[in-house]
């Protein structure tokens, strides 16, 4: 009996390896398509080979976006979805037998920066600005045109916490002192996050918004990302767009005393942007990240059922330090 096939493109990133890692698992061979590798992104027929007869395609590919969002780093975020998108969209297309689900990477930060109350797939209210807009970009090239073979799902991925960059900078805050809430406030004018892509939304100068470290705080463990495309890899009645998030999200200021609580931190100055912004250009992030209001929820998901393993913040963090110290204790014993 042939064994199901996978492939998984953006393989080689925090997610991407623990997705390969799981179908592996779960019996599948896998193929990767990324930068490097047997099958490159410079090479459209070698692709569509890969594609085709393919039972299940997950797309993570993408540069990350724990960086400074300078000129040349905006465009390779939006370039490095859009277009490893559209060239996965040309291979189902064209696919004799196309896979029967494409999992499709897209982000939690396409809703509005929210205060008022949760945004889940049905009634959740888009945003303005660079980050939305590679956002829709991303969902429309994935979305274009019909591919009756290929059921498609676009995983509204929240902040994943594990040992990734984001968990990483998060504690890296916490371990430094600066692990009280993140107060947003009034900065030098920027255009960092002013709208990108044909049809570029928001203002040009970067907006602020007196939060005062309520700004909400959506996130997902690493186990739940790979049990969540499990599970929709098996849901045949489950397409459109998912919301990749726990059902518990939190306020920064909650956030913040996780993090110093999980890491020992008896203390943890709060961080005004006039703070945020320095320390953050040292540690190559944006302060968007701690100060957008990201307040979403898995609708989807839990209608469906889908039970998370990690639904509460404190014991997600536990888990991933935990995780850690092995390996620094390795790291220290060389």
């Amino acid at each position: 009996m042939n064994r199901p096939r996978a492939v998984v493109a953006g393989a080689s990133g925090f997610v991407g390896r623990a997705v390969v890692e799981a179908l592996r698992a779960d019996g599948y061979d896998v193929d990767t398509i990324g930068r490097s590798g047997p099958v490159t992104w410079s090479d459209p027929a070698a692709i569509a080979r890969t594609v085709d007869g393919a039972d299940v395609l997950i797309n993570l590919a993408g540069k990350i976006v724990a960086c400074r969002y300078t000129d040349a780093a905006r465009d390779e975020i939006l370039r490095s979805r859009v277009d490893t998108t559209r060239a996965l969209h040309d291979a189902v297309r064209t696919a004799e037998h196309p896979p029967r689900v494409w999992m499709n990477a897209s982000t939690a930060t396409i809703y509005r920066h929210e205060t008022e109350r949760p945004n889940d797939e049905r009634n959740g209210i888009l945003g303005s600005g660079f980050s939305v807009d590679v956002a829709t970009s991303w969902e429309r090239a994935f979305f274009a045109g019909d591919l009756p073979g290929t059921r498609r799902v676009a995983l509204r991925m929240a902040i994943v916490v594990g040992d990734g960059p984001a968990t990483r900078m998060l504690l890296a805050l916490a371990r430094t002192g600066l692990g009280g809430p993140q107060i947003d406030g009034w900065w030098f004018p920027h255009r960092r996050y002013r709208g990108i892509g044909a049809h570029p939304t928001g203002p040009v100068r970067a907006p602020w918004y007196r939060t005062r470290g309520r700004q909400r705080f959506s996130w997902i463990h690493i186990d739940d990302v790979v049990a969540s495309l499990r599970f929709l890899r098996d849901r045949d009645d489950i397409s459109g767009p998912v919301n990749l998030a726990a059902p518990e999200p939190v306020d920064n200021r909650t956030l913040m005393r996780e993090l110093r609580r999980a890491v020992g931190m008896p203390v943890g100055l709060p961080a005004g942007r006039f703070m945020l912004e320095p320390a953050l250009a040292v540690l190559g992030a944006e302060p968007e990240m701690v100060l957008k209001s990201r307040w979403v929820v898995p609708g989807v998901l839990q209608e469906a059922g889908f039970a998370f393993r990690y639904p509460r913040l404190g014991p997600a963090l536990d888990a991933v330090v935990a995780a850690r110290r092995p390996r620094l204790r390795d790291l220290f014993s060389i």
